[in-house]
């Protein structure tokens, strides 16, 4: 497998490959919040919390790599928050703080891409 960093090594965080997966999968979160609100408003609870930990291991990954300045990492935290309320008021059926919610985790998703 050799070191990172190393020439030929399998990982390597500079790999345009890398930072272009980690983008895609934030594309896809997007989409996936996009589809909330229609869960919400046809108060199929059981959708949301699936959207929710379907994708977000992986989300978390990427922004997670992908965030390098403390502007970034203030930002990724945000949208964590956001997604937990999101999730935490999908589980008690609370539709308009969970749409305000993923709102909110839309809007910090988006400032974190602009960052990139």
């Amino acid at each position: 497998y050799g070191n990172v960093g190393d020439k030929g090594s399998l990982y390597d965080a500079s790999n345009s490959e890398y930072i272009a997966r980690k983008k895609a999968v934030l594309a896809e979160t997007k989409n996936r919040l996009s589809k909330i609100p229609s869960y919400v408003e046809k108060k199929q609870w059981f959708n949301v919390n699936d959207e929710l930990t379907r994708y977000m291991y992986e989300t978390r990954g990427a922004v997670r790599g992908l965030s390098e300045t403390a502007e970034q990492k203030k930002i990724a935290a945000a949208f964590f928050d956001a997604i937990e309320k999101t999730y935490g008021s999908s589980t008690q059926r609370k539709g308009d703080a969970c749409v305000a919610a993923n709102e909110k985790a839309i809007a910090a998703l988006d400032a974190f891409v602009g960052t990139l």
